[in-house]
């Protein structure tokens, strides 16, 4: 029941807890790796910025900046574009529900669009350049989103479509009953028809299959920072770093949320495929702005 198995490539986990209980309270593995995550974007950004001659300390007061903003940000984007699942006749309890922050529910781009305008006011308040900032926090950031999306594995959420492909992720329906979210889950589409209709027996559970999403993200976003390692030695200008992560994640994460069935929508529109769209068309821009404008300045 607490098993999550991978049929096609012979692997499987018989149990996965989605936390540890510490005198009585439970710690989501979510939460666990968000803060390892943190914690690595951190040494990784303030050993870059020491290379780069910033000062270690600037890593150290944006990182108390950033932890409220990120987890505020990733917050307001999920409940702005879900706010049905948050509303309530009582305005109390609406409240309560949207900082309700066990209940789950965080965006990352929510996250990320909060804490780029941190960093870009942050910056100009400590007179440091944003691009020189900007680069040296990205590879933190990729490391950080890598360790986060194995929290939605544990959590047996953000999965994609049906699929019978060898990449396929088998959940046991009984794990969703138990956890008494299968009716909403059924409601809202996550859990689909189709899903239901093909579902597969592994070690005798009934399992629904489905894309792996959170690892192939990963896998993404793992290729993403190999080739930012290999490129950083190739960098000509400030901001180079930052915008190809800009553009990179933004077309993995275009393809990858074409699989999900959790998406936040706009009408018929996946919200963080638009996201995605601004995400890459900026980050050409502004990676094309910033070279033209290393030209003219070298001609001058």
């Amino acid at each position: 029941m607490n098993g999550i198995y991978f049929p096609g490539m012979g692997i499987g986990f018989d149990n996965v807890p989605t936390g540890i209980t510490i005198f009585g309270l439970e710690i989501k593995f979510y939460g666990i790796l968000i803060a390892i995550g943190f914690f690595s974007a951190y040494m990784i950004a303030r050993y870059l910025g020491k290379k780069s001659g910033l000062d270690e300390e600037l890593y150290m007061d944006y990182l108390i900046l950033l932890i409220p903003c990120a987890l505020i940000g990733a917050r307001l984007y999920y409940v702005i574009f879900n706010f049905g699942n948050f509303s309530d006749p009582s305005v109390v309890k609406t409240l309560w529900n949207i900082v309700n922050f066990r209940n789950g529910g965080l965006a990352v781009y929510g996250g990320l669009i909060l804490g780029v305008v941190a960093a870009i006011i942050y910056t100009k308040k400590k007179n440091v350049e944003f691009f020189m900032f900007s680069d040296t926090i990205a590879y933190g950031i990729l490391v950080g989103q890598i360790l986060g999306r194995w929290g939605n594995f544990f959590n047996r959420e953000a999965f994609g479509a049906y699929t019978s492909s060898f990449i396929r992720m088998a959940l046991p329906l009984d794990y969703f009953k138990n956890e008494g979210s299968l009716t909403y889950l059924e409601r809202t589409d996550i859990i689909s028809n189709q899903m239901l209709l093909n579902t597969e027996v592994v070690k005798g559970n009934e399992c629904i299959t489905v894309y792996p999403t959170f690892l192939l993200e990963g896998m993404w976003n793992l290729a993403v920072l190999i080739f930012l390692i290999v490129y950083y030695k190739h960098r000509k200008v400030s901001g180079e770093i930052s915008l190809f992560y800009v553009i990179l994640y933004g077309v993995g994460r275009f393809i990858v949320e074409a699989l999900r069935t959790d998406s936040l929508m706009i009408g018929p529109l996946k919200i963080s495929q638009i996201v995605a769209v601004f995400c890459v068309v900026g980050g050409i821009a502004g990676f094309v702005y910033l070279r033209l404008k290393s030209v003219k300045k070298q001609e001058e």
